[in-house]
């Protein structure tokens, strides 16, 4: 969820706010590809998720603090490549990307009608950032009866401040684990 470029390549405009030095250090993007490659090795079900906005930011939220600066900044613009999946992520053909205007994915999306259609009821979730959209996600999951494991080594949050909190905090709902421990053997 939102391995966007904004947010993780180092050029992004976000990035700079220390999300791809966390990311690199960390080697999230690394452990998000081999995340991916098992689950489609597997036939599991990927579905991506970004965040963004139209040109004209009718969605963007005007009292958020999150968002604050996506529209002066020109930020998170969908269709853009700002938004578009990091390359080392990339959708593949058939694999559905759910765009997003909030810290949910669920919110406002037909993500769950896309999970339920999918067969889905364990969701294994990896992206940035680990406080916002995945905790977002895992609680939202999990009070959609879903099973919920978060990847942990393959999220990232601003700073580890951050990252160790959300994973505290997650843990009261979701399993916290790795993506080796998820998905191989």
């Amino acid at each position: 969820m939102d391995f966007i470029n904004e947010i993780v390549h180092p050029e992004g405009k976000y990035a700079a706010d220390g999300y791809a030095e966390q990311v690199a250090r960390r080697g999230v993007l690394d452990r998000a590809v081999e995340a991916l490659a098992l689950a489609r090795a597997k036939g599991v079900p990927v579905v991506h998720v970004v965040v963004g906005f139209s040109p004209h930011y009718a969605e963007w939220p005007v009292r958020s603090p999150v968002f604050r600066e996506a529209k002066d900044g020109g930020r998170l613009v969908l269709g853009t490549w700002a938004t578009r999946v990091h390359d080392a992520l990339a959708p593949a053909p058939g694999e559905p990307v759910v765009a997003k205007h909030r810290v949910s994915p669920f919110l406002g999306t037909d993500l769950e009608q896309l999970l339920r259609g999918l067969g889905c009821d364990t969701l294994l979730l990896a992206g940035v950032t680990t406080d916002l959209v995945v905790l977002s996600a895992a609680r939202e999951a999990h009070d959609r009866d879903y099973e919920v494991e978060v990847l942990a080594d393959a999220t990232a949050a601003r700073d580890d401040a951050r990252h160790a909190a959300a994973l505290t905090v997650l843990a009261a709902t979701a399993t916290v684990t790795t993506v080796a421990e998820a998905l191989e053997g």
